[in-house]
């Protein structure tokens, strides 16, 4: 099954911790510092190869988290920084926060970049603690923790041309005729499941990615059977070739599919309308598809050309590919709303979230004050609890941010249960 959206879980490399070690050196007074910094946590990064087609790989693997930086280490040396966790992607996959349904990034050409989860730095060494008055402390940071998110994973096919149609209508035939693809045909119902990419390559020359997409049934922008993978995938496609069953093998009006094809691709976006169509008359070897093709141009009101064919003869492609390859020269591409300049070579797109607030203070049922908030909760994790000195630094970091004041505020009195992450604490006057 073709998978188009998938949600997955990331998280950036955790920082090396910082550790703490003296010099021995009788030149040096009261011993002095020596410990190093740990190093730098690994980013994910998602990387575009345009050999992938689908999402179907983030089906077995939904989990990706980056290895953490090496410890500090004795003699002043910082731990190593760890490379990057490189996540390949198919073209045309778009990133979204899962909870605040933001766009990371947008991920089109070959080779393109946008880091997904950062990584936390190393945690400081006991050296650069070091000061005239305490030469030698006893304290150091533990790493910071690696960025973690949610993401969803939306692949849109990057294709010139989009077939679209009824189930049935003969689009994959088409597709298997005018290029090398193979797509699977049958006689029933949703026989694309996976949109089939070929390269198409007219007697003149030129050449273009053509797309069979999935069959498109009424309501599909509201969810309907295959609608919404359809309809993802078309919205990159520049060009429309609107695929009809002229001889109505199903029974169904050509002219009302053409019109409910229409329907919906303007009901999920109004800008696909925006697309130059062209309209294919298939079957055309089949009884009653010249009295229908008649019929149809008579309905007609829209100023689209339209092309007779039989895809299973293969009469007509000829023409059909030259118009085609004639309209994509003459037609830009569709960006999507939300993607953004170039910079340099390859676009690196990610967005940083506001930065939120310190913390919160709410009451337990039992009557204990929980604290949360991100940036409390980074010290926390970064604070080495071993250690007495590295204890009161965090006392003071809490303090200096107003948590002390803030619980007082609340009723906190001495000897109240203070909770944080999943630690409790006594509060103390």
């Amino acid at each position: 099954m073709f998978v188009d959206q998938v949600k997955i879980y990331v998280k950036g490399g955790d920082g090396g911790n910082g550790m703490v070690a003296f010099r021995r050196e009788k030149y040096v007074p009261n011993g002095g510092p020596a410990g190093g910094d740990g190093g730098k946590g690994a980013n994910v990064v998602f990387e575009v190869n345009e050999g992938l087609r689908t999402l179907m790989d983030f089906r077995y693997q939904r989990h990706f988290k980056a290895p953490r930086g090496e410890h500090g280490m004795s003699k002043g040396m910082h731990g190593k920084n760890s490379k990057d966790m490189i996540v390949k992607v198919p073209p045309g996959t778009v990133v979204i926060d899962a909870n605040t349904q933001e766009v990371i990034a947008d991920l089109v050409e070959n080779g393109q970049r946008a880091v997904i989860a950062k990584g936390g730095r190393g945690g400081r060494g006991n050296t650069r603690f070091a000061t005239p008055s305490n030469p030698a402390p006893e304290i150091a940071e533990n790493g910071e923790p690696g960025q973690e998110r949610d993401v969803v994973l939306e692949l849109k096919l990057l294709a010139d041309v989009g077939l679209v149609g009824f189930p049935s209508v003969g689009k994959s035939t088409l597709l298997s005729v005018v290029s090398s693809a193979k797509p699977k045909i049958a006689e029933y119902h949703f026989t694309t499941i996976v949109p089939n990419l070929g390269m198409v390559e007219t007697e003149d020359g030129r050449s273009f990615v053509m797309a069979d997409l999935p069959g498109l049934i009424e309501g599909a922008h509201e969810g309907v059977g295959l609608g919404h993978q359809f309809l993802r995938h078309i919205e990159r496609t520049r060009v429309i070739v609107h695929v009809i069953d002229m001889a109505a093998t199903e029974g169904r009006d050509p002219f009302e599919d053409y019109l409910t094809i229409n329907k919906e691709l303007k009901e999920y976006n109004l800008r696909l309308t925006d697309r130059p169509q062209i309209i294919v008359a298939n079957k055309m070897d089949m009884p009653d598809a010249e009295e229908n093709l008649l019929k149809f141009k008579e309905q007609l009101q829209e100023d689209y050309p339209i092309f007779p064919i039989s895809a299973v003869t293969r009469k007509g492609l000829r023409e059909l590919l030259f118009a085609v390859a004639d309209k994509l020269e003459e037609t830009p591409e569709f960006p999507l709303e939300h993607e953004e300049e170039e910079t340099g070579v390859h676009r690196v797109l990610y967005k940083h979230e506001a930065d939120p607030e310190a913390f919160t203070i709410t009451r337990d049922p039992d009557g204990s004050y929980v604290i949360t908030g991100e940036k409390l909760e980074k010290l926390f994790k970064m604070t080495d609890f071993s250690r007495e000195e590295s204890v009161r630094r965090f006392s003071r970091q809490l303090r200096g941010l107003g948590v002390d004041d803030a619980l007082r505020q609340r009723g906190a009195k001495d000897g109240d249960i203070v909770k944080l992450l999943d630690f409790e604490f006594e509060f103390i006057e």
